[in-house]
């Protein structure tokens, strides 16, 4: 389980060349930031990590981090989330969220009627799909994640309000 204090920041896509150096995913909107949140913790905090960027890779950036010295322990982490220290990273614009804010909110309509709960946030290149998981549902509901789809998050009272397509009310 990781912990609510920390904020996944990216990830290890797999090794790059042969001493050592990874091929890190960003999911920070100033990619290069990801190396300036100190320390990188793996999910369960088992393992940290500072990182140095070295270079721009294809889908990614080349970095080195500490305690990696072969493309065997890279290829080893293949695949492993990045976590920052929430306290360290930038104060966010009212109507942006991290997405760990968002998992577990109780999700109700514009009527007032529970839904259910966020489960996950989605994103597969064209904006982010919240998915709803709730015992009245049938299957799992992604809404975009959109100001017209959800036009309320409260995250002091622990809700989101969407406003569903026709025929999924």
């Amino acid at each position: 389980m990781s912990d609510p204090d920390r904020i996944c920041v990216g990830a290890i896509a797999g090794s790059f060349g042969v001493s050592g150096e990874v091929r890190l995913k960003s999911f920070c909107a100033d990619p290069e930031a990801l190396a300036s949140y100190g320390p990188l913790y793996t999910e369960d905090g088992q393992r940290s990590f500072t990182v140095k960027l070295t270079r721009p890779v294809a889908g990614g950036l080349g970095a080195r981090l500490s305690g990696v010295a072969t493309k065997e322990q890279a290829d080893a982490l293949k695949g492993v989330g990045l976590f920052a220290d929430r306290g360290r990273l930038p104060s966010l614009p009212d109507d942006e969220f991290y997405h760990a804010d968002l998992i577990g909110l109780e999700v109700r309509d514009t009527g007032g009627v529970l839904v259910g709960q966020v489960r996950a946030v989605h994103n597969h290149g064209a904006g982010d799909l919240i998915e709803v998981y709730g015992p009245g549902l049938r299957e799992t509901l992604l809404l975009p994640f959109t100001r017209a789809a959800v036009p309320t998050v409260d995250l002091t009272a622990g809700r989101i309000v969407v406003d569903l397509p026709e025929g999924l009310d």
